[in-house]
């Protein structure tokens, strides 16, 4: 069993439509990919509803710190051969079909089958600044699980890739999950 999570974007939809766009960690293990999302939780819903999901496979990294930080409405394009919609900006996609889903009090486990894959943009490589916005988002994303200190030293440490390596697009990103601290923060104090 492959334990190594990637860190994607998984959109899905309601039966009536609605996206819903959530960063995810993924394994892939015997050809499918797997999904654990927490319950309850608007992803895990969707796909149990609609029984289809897309894995976004993206560089652009403010739609991971914008999603944790209440930015949701990426540009979406729809999916080729499932009911569905994929990020825009996506320099390739992965088009899942529910295959089997084990269920557990916190997270359930949802393996998917791959129904099509096509790629948009060629991977350029990524930067340090990208993965500690990436980083940095995951910590945003527990804040109410993590002591302050650590939040605070990590979040220093992964400065000194943003200051080293960030292009516009990572600042904007790092900026949102720095508001997204300090108003943590600020509501610890009062």
């Amino acid at each position: 069993m492959n334990d190594q999570i990637f860190e994607t974007v998984v959109t899905t939809q309601s039966p009536d439509g609605t996206p819903h766009i959530a960063p995810m960690g993924v394994r892939y293990q015997a050809g499918r990919v797997v999904l654990m999302p927490f319950k309850p939780s608007t992803t895990l819903s969707n796909v149990l509803a609609t029984r289809h999901a897309v894995l976004n496979l993206i560089t652009d990294t403010r739609v991971f710190a914008g999603c944790v930080t209440g930015r949701r409405a990426w540009p979406l394009l729809p999916a080729e051969r499932i009911a569905g919609q994929r990020l825009a900006c996506a320099l390739a996609h992965v088009e899942l079909m529910l295959d089997e889903s084990v269920d557990d009090v916190q997270r359930p486990v949802l393996r998917l089958a791959r129904v099509h894959e096509a790629s948009h943009a060629p991977f350029m490589g990524l930067n340090r600044a990208q993965a500690a916005v990436v980083e940095g988002a995951v910590l945003v994303s527990r804040l109410q699980m993590l002591a302050p200190d650590k939040v605070e030293a990590e979040m220093a440490y992964l400065q000194i890739a943003i200051d080293k390596t960030a292009g516009a697009g990572e600042h904007e990103a790092w900026g949102w999950l720095q508001e997204a601290v300090a108003a943590h923060r600020a509501k610890g104090v009062s």
